[in-house]
């Protein structure tokens, strides 16, 4: 003889059915938004993809050894600015403060605003490269035909030198690329080059 179901037993198994599922989408959607932030996170303190690290000042100790640094620059096809390195590349002792500079350019009559993605190759070369000030950590705005020197103090980690990962790393690439922002802020004196 076949049972037929409680019917009050069928509302709380589809009732649960129903808490789980929605329960199991609120945690989807919660750590979609959590992934970015948690990889920029772990980017950071690992040094994976190339991400660099941020310091407050060059350790005490400087060592005798070297290694160079080439210097890259890249714009996105949406800013219409020139941006290069002013040197192309430099032989640093580890451990050592080091200045770079870049240049950009605003090549439009309005200003705008930009900021740079960085990162560093070789990849297993980021977590030992530390920046202590660079344009890179805030968004840049050059006025009408601006152009301006863009400083990045940074060190090498003499650790780099004892990491068995790391013995076949004789030159780091710092490259840059700049986005005009979201949110760039325009001051428009006239039409634009694109006829605004």
């Amino acid at each position: 003889m076949i049972q037929q179901n409680d019917p009050d037993r069928v509302k709380k198994r589809n009732r649960r059915t129903l808490w789980t599922c929605a329960s199991v989408v609120v945690g989807m959607v919660g750590l979609s938004y959590a992934s970015v932030p948690l990889y920029q996170l772990f980017c950071q303190v690992t040094g994976f993809g190339g991400t660099t690290q941020v310091a407050e000042s060059a350790p005490v100790e400087i060592s005798d050894k070297t290694i160079r640094i080439r210097f890259n620059a890249d714009i996105n096809g949406q800013l219409p600015w020139k941006f290069a390195p002013e040197q192309r590349e430099m032989t640093v002792r580890l451990g050592e403060d080091n200045l770079a500079f870049y240049m950009a350019e605003n090549l439009t009559n309005a200003a705008i605003t930009g900021h740079a993605i960085y990162n560093v190759t070789p990849l297993k070369a980021g977590q030992y490269f530390n920046k202590i000030a660079c344009f890179c950590f805030d968004e840049q705005t050059l006025e009408a035909g601006q152009t301006v020197d863009m400083p990045v103090s940074f060190f090498v980690d003499p650790a780099i030198a004892e990491d068995p990962n790391t013995q076949d790393v004789k030159t780091i690439t710092l490259s840059y690329t700049f986005y005009r922002s979201d949110n760039a802020v325009e001051a428009k004196t006239g039409d634009d080059e694109q006829g605004g």
